[in-house]
């Protein structure tokens, strides 16, 4: 399944199923097929992602940065390389873009 962002404010944002039923979650939201951040949701929606994402940021350590290129190693335990930061900067965005407008966001 796939989770398909929309506002008037910006242009769709599709996500897999994992993905965004996490930032759903996040912001408290229902994972259902169908939902909706008004626009007065949004200031919150964003402060529980950003919050979300300094305490995913904090638990992988300052060795975790995305941008750097670590060697692999096949002794080393597999873990999402994408950090939350990463997933969720289109989200955060297109609810910051949807909230200067008044707009809501469907899914």
């Amino acid at each position: 399944m796939l989770y398909k962002f929309k506002s008037r404010a910006t242009a769709d944002l599709i996500m897999l199923e994992p993905n965004g039923r996490q930032l759903l979650e996040i912001i408290g939201k229902t994972p259902d097929a169908h939902g909706i951040v008004t626009a007065a949701q949004i200031p919150a929606a964003i402060a529980a992602l950003e919050a979300a994402v300094r305490a995913d940021d904090a638990a992988r350590g300052p060795q975790a940065d995305d941008d750097q290129e670590t060697p692999e190693d096949d002794a080393a335990p597999q873990h999402d390389t994408v950090s939350l930061r990463r997933r969720a900067a289109p989200f955060i965005d297109m609810l910051r873009r949807s909230a200067a407008e008044g707009h809501d966001v469907v899914w």
